[in-house]
């Protein structure tokens, strides 16, 4: 079995993306990773996090552990956090608890958003080889030049067979008039069936 070359995982240069909408879809999955590891964090550690980030387009996204609002407010008049009760330690307790579950659900649907993501991947490709294969499947306006010369010439072939058959056909029936009959039989059936499904 022959192994498929493959690039494999390749280093992606830390630099700003020129093009809009591969920006959008890298803030995306790289926001959805960094609120996931902040979330890991929290459960591992047991420590408070709170983080806002705004998208290209200028809209606000934050993730904060136990809440964003308290975490700021904290961090701008600099005060120190509450001492805890053992009713507010229960309270955390069960929020880290939920914490620590949807952190799983998250990194299975993280998890599953990149199998499909693969998964369409892998059906563009084999969508992209097909076509260059059978280029002649494509939409005509998706062709190039040098497709649609390819197709031109195939049709113009096609439009001379049909009529040298057509010749032939006239030329044997003119030997057996019962044979023109028969075609002209055929090419009216065909007409009537055609008007019928027009009706309908």
């Amino acid at each position: 079995m022959v192994k498929k070359s493959s690039l494999g995982r390749q280093k992606i240069p830390i630099e700003k993306i020129p093009k809009k909408n591969h920006l959008q879809v890298t803030f995306s999955k790289r926001r959805a990773g960094l609120f996931k590891k902040a979330s890991e964090l929290c459960t591992l550690c047991g420590v408070e996090i709170g983080i806002v980030v705004f998208s290209p387009a200028n809209k606000p996204f934050s993730f904060g552990h136990p809440e964003v609002e308290s975490l700021f407010d904290r961090f701008l008049t600099r005060n120190p956090p509450p001492e805890k009760s053992s009713s507010h330690q229960l309270i955390e307790a069960h929020r880290n608890a939920s914490v620590h579950e949807l952190n799983l659900y998250l990194t299975q649907l993280v998890n599953q958003l990149e199998a499909e993501k693969k998964h369409g991947d892998e059906l563009d490709q084999i969508k992209k080889d097909t076509r260059r294969q059978y280029w002649w499947t494509a939409p005509i306006d998706e062709l190039g030049l040098h497709e649609l010369e390819q197709l031109r010439a195939a049709l113009l072939i096609l439009k001379k067979n049909v009529g040298r058959q057509i010749s032939e056909i006239l030329i044997e029936s003119s030997t057996n008039p019962s044979q023109i009959w028969g075609i002209n039989d055929q090419i009216n059936s065909a007409n009537s069936s055609a008007s019928g499904h027009v009706c309908l």
